[in-house]
Protein backbone atom coordinates (compact mmCIF):
# COMPACT_ATOMS: atom_id res chain seq x y z
CA UNK A 1 0.00 0.00 0.00
CA UNK A 2 1.60 2.87 -1.47
CA UNK A 3 -0.03 6.47 0.13
CA UNK A 4 1.55 9.62 -1.14
CA UNK A 5 0.00 12.57 0.38
CA UNK A 6 -2.28 13.90 2.69
CA UNK A 7 -4.10 17.27 1.77
CA UNK A 8 -6.48 19.12 4.47
CA UNK A 9 -8.79 21.55 3.43
CA UNK A 10 -11.12 24.42 5.01
CA UNK A 11 -14.71 25.75 3.97
CA UNK A 12 -12.79 28.78 2.64
CA UNK A 13 -11.35 25.89 -0.05
CA UNK A 14 -7.97 26.94 1.75
CA UNK A 15 -5.30 23.97 1.82
CA UNK A 16 -4.79 23.85 5.88
CA UNK A 17 -2.44 20.92 6.22
CA UNK A 18 -0.20 19.04 4.57
CA UNK A 19 2.09 15.45 4.99
CA UNK A 20 3.28 13.13 2.38
CA UNK A 21 5.18 9.56 2.76
CA UNK A 22 6.05 8.10 -0.61
CA UNK A 23 6.47 10.89 -2.68
CA UNK A 24 9.56 11.33 -4.63
CA UNK A 25 8.38 14.21 -7.01
CA UNK A 26 7.53 16.75 -4.49
CA UNK A 27 6.36 20.12 -5.91
CA UNK A 28 8.02 23.43 -5.24
CA UNK A 29 7.74 25.54 -2.21
CA UNK A 30 5.06 27.67 -2.30
CA UNK A 31 5.10 31.36 -3.69
CA UNK A 32 5.65 33.86 -0.62
CA UNK A 33 1.79 34.94 0.59
CA UNK A 34 0.07 32.10 -1.22
CA UNK A 35 0.16 29.57 1.65
CA UNK A 36 -1.01 29.52 4.78
CA UNK A 37 2.05 29.85 7.80
CA UNK A 38 2.40 26.01 9.46
CA UNK A 39 0.94 23.79 6.66
CA UNK A 40 4.18 22.05 6.31
CA UNK A 41 7.61 23.30 6.18
CA UNK A 42 8.85 21.28 3.20
CA UNK A 43 6.53 23.56 0.86
CA UNK A 44 6.41 26.73 2.68
CA UNK A 45 7.96 29.92 1.16
CA UNK A 46 11.58 30.39 2.83
CA UNK A 47 12.98 33.42 3.92
CA UNK A 48 15.21 35.54 2.64
CA UNK A 49 17.97 33.24 4.60
CA UNK A 50 17.08 30.27 2.85
CA UNK A 51 15.18 28.77 6.29
CA UNK A 52 11.32 28.78 7.34
CA UNK A 53 10.57 31.28 10.08
CA UNK A 54 7.74 29.45 11.21
CA UNK A 55 10.12 26.41 11.82
CA UNK A 56 12.02 27.94 15.24
CA UNK A 57 11.68 24.58 17.03
CA UNK A 58 13.56 24.86 20.31
CA UNK A 59 10.61 26.95 21.86
CA UNK A 60 7.70 25.68 23.44
CA UNK A 61 5.05 27.83 21.43
CA UNK A 62 4.43 28.35 17.49
CA UNK A 63 3.49 31.52 16.62
CA UNK A 64 -0.12 30.28 16.76
CA UNK A 65 0.90 29.68 20.54
CA UNK A 66 -0.01 25.57 20.42
CA UNK A 67 2.80 23.74 21.50
CA UNK A 68 4.87 22.12 19.36
CA UNK A 69 8.28 20.22 19.75
CA UNK A 70 11.19 20.93 21.90
CA UNK A 71 14.05 19.67 20.31
CA UNK A 72 15.67 19.39 17.07
CA UNK A 73 14.96 16.17 16.56
CA UNK A 74 13.72 15.63 12.57
CA UNK A 75 9.96 15.18 11.94
CA UNK A 76 8.76 11.98 10.16
CA UNK A 77 8.94 13.29 6.46
CA UNK A 78 12.79 14.86 7.07
CA UNK A 79 13.29 11.19 8.01
CA UNK A 80 12.10 9.74 5.07
CA UNK A 81 13.95 12.81 2.62
CA UNK A 82 17.44 10.95 4.13
CA UNK A 83 16.34 6.99 4.11
CA UNK A 84 13.89 7.15 0.86
CA UNK A 85 15.13 7.77 -2.75
CA UNK A 86 16.33 11.34 -3.46
CA UNK A 87 13.67 13.84 -4.07
CA UNK A 88 12.86 15.64 -7.58
CA UNK A 89 10.55 18.56 -8.28
CA UNK A 90 6.92 18.60 -10.34
CA UNK A 91 7.95 22.03 -11.59
CA UNK A 92 5.00 23.15 -9.93
CA UNK A 93 4.57 25.28 -6.81
CA UNK A 94 2.55 23.75 -3.87
CA UNK A 95 -0.34 26.87 -3.66
CA UNK A 96 -0.33 25.92 -7.20
CA UNK A 97 -0.37 22.23 -6.81
CA UNK A 98 -3.13 22.44 -3.85
CA UNK A 99 -5.86 24.49 -5.96
CA UNK A 100 -5.66 21.92 -8.68
CA UNK A 101 -6.48 19.11 -6.32
CA UNK A 102 -9.07 21.42 -5.13
CA UNK A 103 -10.77 22.78 -8.35
CA UNK A 104 -10.74 18.54 -9.43
CA UNK A 105 -12.50 17.63 -6.22
CA UNK A 106 -15.40 20.71 -6.32
CA UNK A 107 -15.50 19.77 -10.10
CA UNK A 108 -16.02 16.33 -10.08
CA UNK A 109 -18.44 16.64 -6.89
CA UNK A 110 -20.52 19.10 -9.25
CA UNK A 111 -20.98 16.91 -11.66
CA UNK A 112 -21.99 13.95 -9.64
CA UNK A 113 -24.86 16.10 -8.41
CA UNK A 114 -26.02 17.21 -11.27
CA UNK A 115 -25.56 13.45 -12.99
CA UNK A 116 -27.46 11.74 -10.47
CA UNK A 117 -30.07 14.81 -10.10
CA UNK A 118 -29.75 14.50 -6.26
CA UNK A 119 -27.89 17.14 -3.85
CA UNK A 120 -27.03 14.73 -1.27
CA UNK A 121 -25.02 12.19 -3.77
CA UNK A 122 -21.49 11.70 -2.60
CA UNK A 123 -18.02 12.02 -4.37
CA UNK A 124 -15.76 9.90 -2.67
CA UNK A 125 -12.90 9.53 -5.68
CA UNK A 126 -11.38 8.84 -7.92
CA UNK A 127 -8.51 6.74 -10.04
CA UNK A 128 -6.11 7.26 -12.79
CA UNK A 129 -3.07 5.07 -14.23
CA UNK A 130 -0.80 6.63 -11.76
CA UNK A 131 -2.92 7.45 -8.58
CA UNK A 132 -6.16 7.43 -6.82
CA UNK A 133 -7.84 10.10 -4.87
CA UNK A 134 -9.75 9.41 -1.66
CA UNK A 135 -11.96 12.01 -0.45
CA UNK A 136 -13.59 12.10 2.91
CA UNK A 137 -15.83 15.57 3.88
CA UNK A 138 -16.93 16.66 7.68
CA UNK A 139 -20.30 18.30 8.08
CA UNK A 140 -17.99 21.67 8.76
CA UNK A 141 -17.01 21.62 5.19
CA UNK A 142 -13.29 20.14 6.07
CA UNK A 143 -12.20 17.85 3.06
CA UNK A 144 -9.72 15.14 3.77
CA UNK A 145 -8.19 14.11 0.52
CA UNK A 146 -5.82 11.53 0.29
CA UNK A 147 -3.28 10.70 -2.72
CA UNK A 148 -2.88 6.61 -3.16
CA UNK A 149 -1.37 4.23 -5.31
CA UNK A 150 -3.77 3.31 -8.08
CA UNK A 151 -3.30 -0.39 -7.36
CA UNK A 152 -5.59 0.20 -4.04
CA UNK A 153 -8.41 -1.83 -3.34
CA UNK A 154 -8.92 -0.80 -0.04
CA UNK A 155 -11.19 2.38 0.68
CA UNK A 156 -9.42 5.22 2.31
CA UNK A 157 -12.47 7.13 3.39
CA UNK A 158 -12.35 5.26 6.19
CA UNK A 159 -9.37 6.14 7.16
CA UNK A 160 -9.53 9.05 6.61
CA UNK A 161 -12.74 9.34 8.99
CA UNK A 162 -10.14 7.84 11.31
CA UNK A 163 -8.07 10.91 11.09
CA UNK A 164 -10.85 13.28 11.36
CA UNK A 165 -12.50 11.30 14.41
CA UNK A 166 -8.73 10.89 16.51
CA UNK A 167 -6.45 13.11 16.57
CA UNK A 168 -8.38 16.36 14.19
CA UNK A 169 -11.05 16.13 16.85
CA UNK A 170 -8.19 15.83 19.84
CA UNK A 171 -5.63 18.21 18.91
CA UNK A 172 -7.39 20.85 16.54
CA UNK A 173 -10.98 20.96 17.62
CA UNK A 174 -10.37 20.32 21.18
CA UNK A 175 -7.57 22.66 21.67
CA UNK A 176 -8.46 25.35 23.44
CA UNK A 177 -5.46 27.53 21.84
CA UNK A 178 -6.33 26.53 18.30
CA UNK A 179 -8.25 29.01 16.02
CA UNK A 180 -10.72 27.09 14.12
CA UNK A 181 -11.84 28.66 10.25
CA UNK A 182 -9.14 30.76 10.92
CA UNK A 183 -7.22 32.68 7.58
CA UNK A 184 -3.84 33.19 9.10
CA UNK A 185 -2.56 30.08 9.91
CA UNK A 186 -2.57 26.21 9.12
CA UNK A 187 -2.52 23.36 11.27
CA UNK A 188 0.23 23.97 13.70
CA UNK A 189 0.69 20.97 15.68
CA UNK A 190 3.34 18.50 15.78
CA UNK A 191 1.28 16.13 18.13
CA UNK A 192 -1.41 15.96 14.94
CA UNK A 193 1.27 15.66 12.57
CA UNK A 194 3.21 12.41 14.21
CA UNK A 195 -0.16 10.99 15.12
CA UNK A 196 -1.11 11.18 11.50
CA UNK A 197 1.90 9.31 10.74
CA UNK A 198 1.63 6.69 13.09
CA UNK A 199 -2.03 6.01 11.79
CA UNK A 200 -0.61 6.03 8.40
CA UNK A 201 2.44 3.91 8.80
CA UNK A 202 0.18 1.30 11.12
CA UNK A 203 -1.50 0.41 7.89
CA UNK A 204 -1.71 -2.65 6.58
CA UNK A 205 0.99 -2.85 3.68
CA UNK A 206 2.55 -0.10 4.36
CA UNK A 207 5.79 0.75 2.55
Amino acid sequence: MTIHSLYIFDRHCTCVYYQDWHRTRRPKPAAEGGLLPAVSQDVSAKSATGSNPNSNRNTLTSNTGIVVAVNEQPTPNQLLQTTGPPLTSTGLAFDEEAKLVYGVILSLRNMVRKLSGKDDEQFLGYRTNTYKLHLFETASGYKLVMLTDPNITDNLRLVLRQIYLGPFLEYVTRNPLSTMDSKEFGIDNEYFRQSIHNMVSGLTGFN
